[in-house]
Parts: structure tokens; C-alpha cells; sequence
């Protein structure tokens, strides 16, 4: 791919910081950052957009905080004026980078998804009698900066918007290193090269797209493999020959070695495809689809959250609609007509009265 220049004067113009913005605070109107930011917006732009072009923005500290949503994640919040910074970036870069992209690459891409990409496992499915599930261990606390500021300055050539790429990847929250070492490793390799990008940026999403391209590339162009489905760091691989996809395997640890990466130890599996096989919260089998079990229970657990948050006044029903109309987005592309009927009709939304009303 041909390096791109010439692209600071679009992402620092005042109408693209101003579609940051407005993308940057979608669903989040009503939190105080995003509140003052609004309150004073043209004189809040104007100053970001002055910091950008004289080289004295910095980006600021992150809130961060746990969530158990089937495992403990810990989420990285970037202050909102940062954040309006990473879609005003990512307006302009996300579209080159996209380019490069493989067509089976499904996460955080206009058109793809998870819904097509389970989509597309089935018509594979229909095809080939295996499928090897992979995913990697700790993706992106292990995401190495040397190695992605290298993968940004091979797409990109203009010098400003590197400089601005470094102090975000800079930027990130220190990732405690775990003993994990690599081919040509001294005893300190782990400790001297920083690692990992904060789970909940935009940018984030899209690095984690680009940081394994070249790695999409290789397994389709030199490896051969007609079947390969990536979303984030979920991978499947299809095929006829249970010992090829096995020996494949074997190849792809070493290649993702060169990234100091590794496959998750424990999520490494073949499953023939007339089975029910685990894809992206579903189970699905070459013709049908269900939702997984846990997310049901989940989700009526948090049906109940809701509805006490309501009746006590800390919650109200458009961001409760909100929630429900997400879920259900999510579970109709399953069979779950009588899951989705038991949830809601076991559950009511009521204000309970105040005391001394």
C-alpha cells in the first residue's frame, strides 16, 4: 500500500473537529464532561484546533474501571476533549487504513459486523467439514508500541499526524508486564518495551484492526487459506484436513510470535461444522443460530438492575428503551422469540412512591 500525506490540513479543520464532535458525544449528552464542552463549543474547538496546529496538545489522564460482562475487563475512558481528538483522527484515517483490509476482517467496519460475520461462518460452514477457533491471549494489553507506531508510519508519511499517533499510543495506561517472552529476549525485554492500548478508544478499535493486517494477509496470500473469518482477535479457520488445520496452527503461533502475540493457551480448538459451534455470543450450527445461554441470563439480570434503578428514580424509561432495543437487535438475528418473551414478561417497570407523598 502507497503511503498517504497531506492529511493534517483535513483532520485539524474546524468542520471535521466539529464531526468529531458530534460523533464523540452520541449517546453521552447529558454526562458533565460532554455537557461543558457543549456549553462553550466554539470556543472549545477553536482552542483544540489552535493546540493541534502550534504542537502543544496533549492528551489527558484516563478514567478507568472495571467491568464483569462474562470476564473482568478493565475500560479506559479518555477525557471528551481527547475523544472528539480520536474521531476528528479517525474520520480521515480509518478510510485509508480500511483499504488495506481484508474483505473477512468483520470488526468496527462500516458494512461488517458480527451478524455478518456469523453470517459468512455459516455459508463457509456449508462448504467445509472443520473449523479451528482460535483467539489471543491478553490482545490488547499485548499490543507492542514499537511495533504499531512501524505499522502507522508504513501506511502513513505525514509527519504531524504520526506525531499526533505517538502521543495517543504514548498515551496509553501503563500494562503490567506478565512473564512472557520472545525469540532474541533478554531478561528485561518485557519490562523495557511498552505494550498495550486502552480497551474503550476509538483509535484502540481501529490499531487492533491494522496491528494484525499484514498477519490477515500472509495467512490468506501465502498460507493459502480460502476460509478465514477476524473479528478483533476471534479467529476461525476452515477446512477439510483435520492434520493440515492442526500443522496451520502450528504456523500461525510462530507468526504471531513476530508480533509478540500468543494464542490463548486455552481457546484453541477444532469443532466439525454439523456441531454447535461458540461464534461471537452464538451458537450456530451450518443452518440455525441461537443465543448463548449465559447472555440470556445476563441480560435478565440486568433487566432487574433496570427496573429497580427506575422505581427509584436513577434510571428513566428512554435510556431503559435504549438497552432493550440494543439487546434485542442483537438476540432477534438467533432463535430466541421464546427466550426474549420470557425475560420481558417476567419483569415490571414501576416508580414506587415517595415517602410522604
Amino acid at each position: 500500500m502507497k503511503r498517504v500525506g497531506a492529511l493534517w490540513p483535513e483532520i485539524t479543520s474546524f468542520a471535521n473537529l466539529y464531526q468529531g464532535y458530534c460523533k464523540a458525544r452520541k449517546g453521552k449528552r447529558d454526562r458533565p464532561q460532554v455537557a461543558d464542552f457543549s456549553l462553550n463549543l466554539e470556543v472549545e474547538l477553536f482552542a483544540l484546533q489552535q493546540s493541534l496546529m502550534d504542537g502543544s496538545y496533549l492528551p489527558g489522564d484516563y478514567r478507568q474501571f472495571m467491568i464483569r460482562d462474562r470476564k473482568p475487563r478493565v475500560i479506559s475512558a479518555a477525557p471528551f476533549r481527547d475523544r472528539v481528538v480520536h474521531h476528528a483522527l479517525m474520520n480521515v484515517l480509518e478510510p485509508i487504513f480500511d483499504r488495506s483490509f481484508i474483505y473477512d476482517s468483520y470488526a468496527c467496519r462500516k458494512g461488517k459486523g458480527g451478524h455478518r460475520a456469523v453470517d459468512r461462518y455459516q455459508a463457509y460452514a456449508q462448504n467445509y467439514l472443520y473449523v479451528l477457533k482460535l483467539d489471543i491471549r491478553r490482545y490488547f494489553p499485548s499490543i507492542d508500541h514499537h511495533i504499531l507506531k512501524s505499522q502507522l508510519a508504513t501506511n502513513i508519511k505525514d509527519k504531524q499526524v504520526l506525531r499526533l499517533l505517538d502521543l495517543i499510543v504514548d498515551g496509553s495506561p501503563e500494562v503490567k508486564p506478565e512473564p512472557c517472552y520472545f525469540s532474541g529476549d533478554g531478561l528485561f525485554s518485557q519490562h523495557a518495551r511498552r505494550h498495550g492500548i486502552p480497551i474503550g478508544n476509538l483509535t484502540s478499535q481501529i490499531f487492533a484492526n491494522l496491528y494484525l493486517n499484514n498477519f490477515d494477509h500472509w495467512l490468506k496470500e501465502k498460507m493459502r487459506v480460502k476460509a478465514y473469518i477476524r473479528y478483533v482477535d476471534d479467529m476461525l479457520l476452515l477446512g477439510n484436513d483435520k492434520a493440515e488445520i492442526w500443522a496451520l496452527r502450528d504456523a500461525i503461533e510462530m507468526k504471531l510470535a513476530e508480533l509478540r502475540l500468543q494464542i490463548h493457551p486455552t481457546k484453541a480448538h477444532i469443532f466439525r461444522t454439523d456441531e454447535k459451534v461458540d461464534v461471537l455470543g452464538y451458537k450456530v450450527s451450518r443452518t440455525r443460530r441461537w443465543l448463548r445461554n449465559d447472555n440470556g441470563f445476563r441480560y435478565a439480570r440486568k433487566m432487574r438492575a433496570m427496573a429497580d434503578a427506575y422505581g427509584e428514580g436513577r434510571m428513566n424509561f428512554v435510556e431503559i428503551t435504549a438497552s432493550v432495543h440494543s439487546w434485542i437487535g442483537h438476540a432477534k438475528h438467533g432463535e430466541t422469540e421464546g427466550l426474549r418473551n420470557a425475560i420481558f414478561s417476567s419483569i415490571i417497570f414501576k416508580q414506587r412512591e415517595q415517602a410522604g407523598g
